[in-house]
């Protein structure tokens, strides 16, 4: 839908826009300094990708939020004599045992060992998954945004949604990391290598690749009670906001890589640019009906609109540097129009990004960097100049003041496929020695007794 313009003279332009509530994903403490990637766009959340506990960065370029971490005593097994093999519940639990030991004692900052220990757990925990053993353990997990927050569910399909959602989050907080310099001070300018950057993408498509596999492959055997018990950050429209969003930094990221590029063409640049903006329309619609009134959801919410009117505005400004290379004068008057509305809109994004800073928790305003960096340079430079340059033309063309569609392009950043481990060949019942009589001669013999829970 193209946006109505009226122009009074070569400067003066307002437009209507559509309105976008859009949303994003943040955590921090109240004196955390957000520099948000402006190179990207998560989070959840990336972004998905969170300032909180277990990940205490002082710089965040990836906005995350909603990270779920094991509960200090959570596992409670209820084992039934001679159908779930004692050694491997023991491993089981000295697995969780030692992920929260790491998150403790790290601060959540040992993303490569976290990471590895949970690798290690998820073979073990599908053979909890089976219909005959489901329900046999209780896993409880706590938010960090908001530690009385506590779920606890007796399903190893929840434990493995959590899990895969944690691991989603360690690999955003490791793409935050990759961008943020080791030696930086607040005021230096930020370089990041060009390959730290292309793995930061790498892995906020990882990111967004468990995201998609918890949506499509583990809800749908979650019991529709156990749906309704999640917690906001595990239901379906949250994840698949922040794995589109994820996308959307990523598309980010892959602009200001190609304006650092000489060889990048102008079409590619306003691609990138157009495919960013639809990224974050498209966590908007998804996020629309989730409530957002608790936590970080306003928070949330003024992320996105922010980096979606950021990738508005990039796209205008090369929608226009496109139409100002046309031969008649209604291209040099469309190109004005887009070079208006793109300073128009990175107006209407230096708001966003204030009102994001001061919703609670407050945040300092980040430095701006990378592609919007440069943009912040030359959108203000190049509509002044143009518009003095052509401004004749908009007064003889009254009936061409019209802001030009910009091109609808199919997005082309795609989730990374995430497939499961195989079932941790210990679980094959072969190997068990188990116990002569069945769980049927347990209730029988009025045997059947529970064994006292192992709480972690």
């Amino acid at each position: 839908m193209s946006s109505c313009l009226h122009v009074t003279d070569s400067r003066a332009l307002s437009f209507h826009s559509p309105s976008f509530a859009v949303s994003h994903w943040e955590k921090s403490s109240q004196h955390t300094s957000f520099t948000i990637c402006s190179t990207l766009a998560v989070s959840f959340p990336l972004l998905l990708p969170i300032e909180c506990q277990m990940f205490f960065l002082k710089h965040i370029v990836i906005d995350k939020n909603g990270m779920h971490f094991f509960h200090s005593r959570d596992l409670r097994i209820r084992p039934f004599r001679g159908l779930l093999p004692g050694p491997l519940i023991d491993k089981l639990s000295a697995l969780r045992r030692r992920i929260v030991f790491i998150a403790d004692d790290t601060g959540g900052s040992a993303i490569p060992q976290l990471k590895q220990v949970l690798e290690d757990y998820l073979p073990l925990l599908l053979g909890l998954t089976g219909k005959e053993r489901e329900g046999f353990a209780e896993f409880r997990w706590k938010s960090l945004e908001d530690a009385r927050q506590e779920t606890c569910l007796a399903s190893s399909w929840f434990e493995l949604l959590s899990v895969l959602h944690m691991m989603a989050f360690l690999s955003l907080s490791e793409a935050n990391s990759l961008l943020i310099p080791k030696d930086r001070m607040d005021n230096l300018p930020r370089n990041i290598s060009e390959d730290c950057k292309k793995e930061a993408i790498d892995l906020l498509l990882a990111a967004s690749g468990y995201l998609e596999f918890c949506i499509r492959d583990i809800l749908p055997h979650l019991h529709p009670d156990y749906k309704q018990r999640l917690p906001r950050d595990l239901q379906d429209n949250v994840l698949g906001a922040i794995s589109i969003q994820a996308l959307g930094q990523g598309t980010e990221m892959q602009l200001g890589l190609a304006v650092e590029c000489q060889k990048a063409t102008l079409s590619v640049k306003r691609r990138l640019a157009c495919e960013q903006m639809s990224y974050f329309a498209q966590a908007h619609n998804l996020l629309s009906g989730c409530d957002v009134t608790h936590g970080y959801g306003k928070k949330h919410l003024l992320f996105i609109k922010w980096k979606y009117l950021d990738g508005k505005a990039a796209a205008y400004y090369y929608h226009g540097l496109i139409l100002d290379k046309g031969n008649e004068p209604s291209s040099h008057t469309s190109a004005v129009c887009c070079f208006l509305a793109a300073e128009e809109l990175l107006t209407e994004s230096k708001k966003a990004c204030l009102s994001f800073c001061l919703a609670a928790p407050v945040t300092r305003s980040p430095p701006l960097w990378g592609v919007m960096k440069h943009l912040h340079q030359k959108i203000p430079e190049v509509a002044s100049r143009k518009s003095q340059m052509y401004g004749y033309l908009l007064d003889q063309e009254k009936a061409l003041q019209t802001l030009p569609d910009l091109p609808d392009f199919p997005v082309s950043l795609r989730p990374d496929d995430y497939s499961l481990p195989e079932v941790d060949p210990a679980w094959d019942s072969e190997r068990w020695e188990l116990q002569a009589h069945t769980l049927k001669e347990h209730l029988n013999d009025g045997e059947y007794e529970m064994e006292p829970e192992l709480t972690l």
